[in-house]
């Protein structure tokens, strides 16, 4: 019988993700705010953690009830058979979240969760006690609208730690955003990629693994490979299939530029660890100073927008230089995305295409240009 799965998302990437998993063969694939729900095998769930670009975890769903009081939400979790997953020496933290619900307070969810979990698993291995020194099964729980979800994750670390990136000062792009918008960019093999504001390369290098069809979680582990009911044969079966549909994209070139020397020898040795240093050049120099030294090009570019009036003047101004220097030009598009509310006055130019998309907790546009 095929498992459930739960992939949470940042808002605005459920139709990707969706997209990705069917092309994974994922089945019954459904698409809600923050969160996307599929059916597979366990092969399916390496598959999901190895290649996915987009997601941000891989969970299995133990169960789905209604509850408005701690006694339901109690009897809920304890129904459900966390003996088929845990065994008598697995940790078993609990995290996760409430909204619009009865049950509002996060700290009680979590205390009556575990308790539920401990007398279920009291029960099935007649233990007192649990030192929970083994594998770690990290119980995931949303309640919305007084509906709960219970899940296990399968991740361990963020799918977005690709493992390639040293620490960033400031507030770097997530990994699976900047891939978002090369997907939503059209970036294909043969292209040539900018980014005039790379800071530490986040997003040439998932261009770059992208256009090689490089899975981004292949050189890194997950915190299920530890789980007695997944064979390891599974996950290095996996791994292989996911390296042989690499390609070398001879075509491919990516070009960074940005003003802070420090960055870039930072985006340098993210690139050579991310593996894809031979197609990613950096340069120090202003976008106000930005040519187009080739005769096709994508552009993809997540400017800073600050917080304090000083910061965003600046910003405003940065997205002012950018309208003088990303022109409609025959075989270049460019995706930037912002904050700004006005950033298309800013930019004296009226997007061809806008998508909703969220940096953290921050509502944003990505704006695409690519009419002459």
């Amino acid at each position: 019988m095929p498992l459930t799965f739960v992939v949470p998302c940042l808002l605005g990437l459920e139709g990707l993700i969706a997209e990705e998993l069917r092309e994974m063969e994922a089945a019954n694939v459904r698409a809600e705010n923050g969160r996307v729900f599929f059916e597979g095998e366990f092969a399916l769930l390496a598959r999901a953690n190895i290649r996915s670009r987009f997601a941000e975890r891989v969970q299995i769903v133990i169960g789905q009830f209604g509850a408005k009081s701690f006694e339901e939400l109690f009897q809920g979790t304890k129904a459900l058979p966390w003996e088929d997953w845990i065994d008598a020496r697995g940790a078993f933290p609990v995290k996760g979240y409430s909204l619009n619900s009865a049950l509002f307070s996060v700290s009680d969810c979590q205390a009556i969760i575990k308790k539920a979990v401990v007398e279920r698993l009291k029960q099935k291995y007649k233990l007192e006690w649990f030192e929970e020194s083994g594998a770690v099964h990290q119980i995931q729980f949303s309640i919305m609208k007084d509906q709960v979800l219970l899940a296990l994750d399968t991740s361990g670390a963020g799918l977005h730690k690709r493992g390639y990136r040293l620490q960033a000062g400031g507030a770097p792009l997530k990994e699976t955003l900047a891939a978002a918008l090369c997907r939503i960019s059209r970036l294909r093999p043969w292209h040539t990629l900018y980014d005039p504001l790379c800071g530490s390369g986040t997003i040439l290098i998932e261009g770059a693994l992208m256009a090689r069809n490089i899975a981004p979680g292949v050189n890194r582990n997950f915190s299920a490979e530890r789980w007695a009911q997944i064979p390891r044969e599974i996950w290095q079966a996996e791994r292989a299939l996911a390296r042989g549909l690499a390609s070398p994209a001879p075509e491919f070139h990516a070009f960074g530029s940005d003003l802070d020397a420090a960055s870039l020898e930072l985006a340098r040795e993210n690139a050579r660890r991310a593996g894809v240093a031979d197609c990613v050049e950096f340069r120090q120099a202003d976008v106000k100073e930005f040519k187009h030294p080739t005769e096709h090009g994508t552009l993809v570019a997540n400017p800073p927008y600050g917080e304090r009036l000083g910061d965003v003047q600046q910003a405003e101004a940065l997205i002012a230089d950018m309208g003088r220097v990303f022109i409609p030009r025959r075989g270049w598009s460019y995706t930037v995305i912002s904050p700004a509310e006005d950033f298309e006055r800013l930019f004296n130019r009226k997007a061809d295409a806008r998508r909703k998309l969220y940096n953290g907790m921050m509502k944003c546009q990505a704006y695409m240009f690519f009419r002459q």
